[in-house]
């Protein structure tokens, strides 16, 4: 990769590749000081790249240190293939672009049917516990039959109608088409219903406020079109850079390819396996699809199996050390592939050093300092479970929500005061800590190890030539920067108007905080996500925020909540579908409005089937609904209102609050990277390069509801995959670890649809067994591990309190 930069700069210089070597070595070097000039540079920008492979790091320091033209030549035939320097993304990502047929009828017919459709049930299917959701792995499994099916229907023809031309079918069904439906339903839908609707829910439901269509309608397009704004300013420091692998659009490329194209491996380039990659996708899709069936069903203990508190189901201990559904789960089993990635997404995807960051995180936090207040009774930890996502009151019953409110479900302090402070269990709290520290530490991070390579890239902007890609693309017209800029500024507008010109309690001038959290966030959150995989989250930090600038306004809070972590997230969705297009050399001018029109649309859809459902389904969002249509993620969103913007984190966190102490972790993330940067610039090529302090802080941030035993669970196959198999069978590797991932996704999702659809609506219920009772009944599965539980009419912790 290094010795790319020398040739393509001697390239433009008229001179040959390949240096004569026939000559002096002071010759060369005379004539070639302005490539190692740019080969230094180069060097400076990666050092601490940790998925650049280490010895081509080393043979590039050889190179530079020797000043040896003739090194440099054999580091040629290493780097200088016309490709990535990354090797998953050469074993995934074709090096060339096929022009093809893109911006077709096909593709945009098929893309908003399937936009409306996953819509619509992803909306409706939000507000039924337990939910499910459409993800982007089965519309693109969906979308190969459909695009096969439009060919057999429509001819290969040329209409003319009043001058305009078209064809429905200009050519077979191809892959790029088939990357503009996915990225217009990841668009859309990516991270399941559109999240504006949980605070239109619990503002019609619990706060009997009804603003109307126009403003719900305006509140969801500018959630998800100021994200998209922001992705695309954002793209020349996360989708032109190479470093930018973006692993989950490797999974995506894997299985375009796969479906596309069914010739036959080479046996020499995966160990021996000549196996086409769509019949070993086939292969392992059907045996996902017929084994879930198992622990989704027959056999539901084989998700948890924690066998020891099987044999001990009554044991407190035993339960907390190894329980994995409400215990610390040190005894890490299971058999069930939505326990490994449900939350996490596949451990196939990131990288090992990613993976070994987030289980030091997970040991040294949720294990060891866990154990060590857990048991010394610290917090009151005793009388409650070790973990879950719930917040408890001081008899160790769940919180009650409405004991603290008024009349007009506004936050009542005397009520407050006579009821109960809030409680968390450890792993809750210590979630918050960590939360705290990650923030600080990603800003820190990114400006330490990322700095100069922002800064170039903001000079060089779509004049760098970082890989191949990069080069291919720049045969496609871009999407001008201020496109972007424009829906930017428009979508400010109209969130201004959402805010302020209805009765929301929200001020114009916390709407500029709010959004100001994403435009600083997005890029260093992007770049970690981009090299790991794994995303750190914001919405604890506007929880915090606006619980100390708006206490006591829950509409407002839920809308800061909204505007300042979902405009991220979305920006984030869009920033991975065009790093998508980018490896698959879609013009970035089909992506912008395709992505656009879809996320325009799919908003307008889904509050028109929302307002439907709030309006047809009786007693819709009641605990006690008959069918499980209650709401389940609007009921959490509203809690949240209440603990955040009624109760408040000043009485949480400040002062002689219980919990006050974990205000230090926010110096803690910031020095931290400090202290590994200094020690990754002292020994440059040992194991501090891999240290990555906002995936240790963050890479957490799953924790509740996700456990400690469904991140080890994670860890340990991901171990297993891009540790121990991606060394010892490279070859294999690279050609089948991505189509496994995305084969082992798609028929678990696949499953769990027919499982849901034709058992669960239907209401027939499990086999009643041991497997499905007994191993579902102990103290951990209850969640009622607790040491010292309260006797009725009883309290624990103080008397009063903030």
């Amino acid at each position: 990769m290094a010795l790319r930069f020398l040739k393509s700069l001697r390239r433009r210089r008229g001179e040959d590749v390949v240096p004569d070597m026939g000559g002096s070595m002071e010759g060369s070097m005379e004539g070639d000081s302005t490539g190692f000039a740019s080969l230094k540079q180069f060097e400076k920008m990666h050092r601490f790249d940790p998925n650049l492979p280490l010895d081509e790091l080393e043979e590039v320091d050889i190179a530079l240190s020797t000043e040896n033209i003739e090194k440099g030549a054999e580091i040629e035939q290493i780097l200088a293939e016309d490709n990535s320097p990354y090797p998953e993304v050469r074993a995934t990502v074709r090096n060339f672009d096929v022009d093809m047929p893109v911006n077709t009828i096909r593709a945009w017919t098929i893309g908003m049917f399937l936009c409306t459709v996953g819509s619509a049930v992803n909306m409706l299917l939000s507000l039924r516990n337990p939910s499910i959701s459409l993800t982007t792995f089965v519309i693109q499994l969906i979308a190969y039959p459909l695009g096969l099916v439009w060919d057999l229907i429509f001819p290969d023809r040329v209409f003319n109608v009043w001058g305009l031309k078209f064809n429905f079918k200009p050519g077979p069904f191809n892959f790029k088409e088939h990357v503009i439906i996915v990225v217009m339903s990841n668009a859309a839908y990516g991270g399941g219903a559109l999240y504006a609707t949980d605070v239109i829910i619990a503002q019609r439901m619990w706060y009997d406020q009804d603003f109307g269509w126009l403003w719900q309608i305006m509140f969801g397009i500018t959630t998800l079109c100021t994200g998209y704004g922001l992705a695309g300013l954002a793209r020349r420091f996360l989708v032109w850079p190479a470093a930018m692998i973006w692993p989950t659009d490797l999974v995506n490329c894997a299985l375009f390819y796969t479906l596309h194209d069914h010739s036959p491996t080479d046996p020499a380039r995966a160990d021996g396996w000549s196996i086409s990659r769509y019949k070993w996708f086939m292969i392992v899709f059907s045996g996902s699809f017929l084994w879930y069936w198992f622990p989704g069903y027959l056999f539901q203990g084989l998700q948890w199996f924690c066998w020891l508190t099987w044999i001990w189901p009554e044991n407190v201990v035993v339960n907390q050390l190894f329980g994995g559904y409400s215990g610390y789960g040190l005894f890490p089993i299971t058999l069930d592939w939505s326990i490994v990635s449900g939350y996490l997404m596949s451990p196939l995807i990131p990288p090992f050093h990613a993976i070994a960051n987030v289980l030091g995180g997970i040991t040294g936090f949720f294990v060891i300092v866990s154990l060590g207040i857990h048991y010394s009774g610290m917090w009151y930890a005793a009388y409650l479970p070790v973990q879950n996502s719930h917040a408890y009151d001081n008899t160790g019953h769940l919180y009650n929500v409405s004991a603290i409110l008024g009349d007009d479900l506004q936050f009542d302090e005397a009520k407050y005061n006579a009821y109960s402070p809030l409680y968390l269990p450890i792993q809750f709290a210590l979630a918050y800590g960590l939360s705290f520290a990650a923030i600080t530490a990603v800003i820190v991070h990114v400006g330490l190890y990322h700095g100069r390579e922002i800064w170039t890239q903001w000079k060089l902007a779509r004049s760098q030539e970082d890989d191949v890609h990069m080069r291919l693309m720049k045969k496609y017209r871009d999407a001008e920067d201020w496109w972007y800029v424009v829906l930017f500024v428009v979508m400010l507008g109209l969130s201004f108007a959402v805010v302020c010109a209805w009765d929301t309690n929200f001020p114009w001038w916390a709407y500029l905080v709010c959004i100001g959290i994403p435009i600083i966030w997005t890029v260093p959150i992007g770049i970690v996500q981009a090299i790991t995989n794994i995303q750190l989250g914001l919405n604890v930090l506007t929880e915090f925020i606006v619980g100390y600038m708006l206490p006591g306004r829950p509409l407002a809070m839920m809308m800061f909540k909204n505007y300042g972590y979902l405009c991220m997230a979305q920006a984030l969705y869009f920033i991975q579908d065009l790093k998508l297009g980018h490896y698959m050399k879609v013009p970035p001018r089909v992506m912008f409005w395709s992505q656009l029109i879809a996320s325009i649309w799919s908003a307008i859809v889904q509050i028109a089937v929302m307002n439907w459902a709030l309006a047809t389904i009786p007693d819709v969002c009641s605990e006690t609904q008959v069918h499980q249509w209650n709401c389940p993620s609007a009921r959490v969103f509203y809690t949240a209102s209440i603990i955040w913007g009624a109760i408040g984190p000043a009485r949480m966190f400040s002062g002689g609050a219980l919990y006050s102490s974990l205000q230090w972790f926010w110096l803690v993330g910031a020095v931290a990277p400090v202290i590994t940067w200094f020690l990754a610039r002292r020994y440059q090529r040992g194991i501090w390069r891999y240290v990555n302090m906002p995936l240790i802080f963050g890479g957490s941030g799953m924790l509740p509801p996700a456990t400690v035993f469904i991140y080890y669970c994670w860890g340990i196959v991901g171990t297993v995959f891009n540790f121990v198999i991606r060394r010892r069978r490279t070859g294999w590797w690279l050609q089948y670890n991505y189509v496994t991932s995305s084969a082992l996704d798609c028929g678990l999702i696949v499953s769990t649809l027919v499982i849901f659809f034709a058992l669960y609506m239907s209401g027939t219920e499990a086999p009643k067994w041991f497997g499905n009772t007994t191993a579902l009944s102990t103290l951990d599965m209850l969640t009622k591990a607790v040491q010292i539980p309260v006797p009725p009419g009883e309290t624990f912790g103080p008397s009063t309190w903030p």
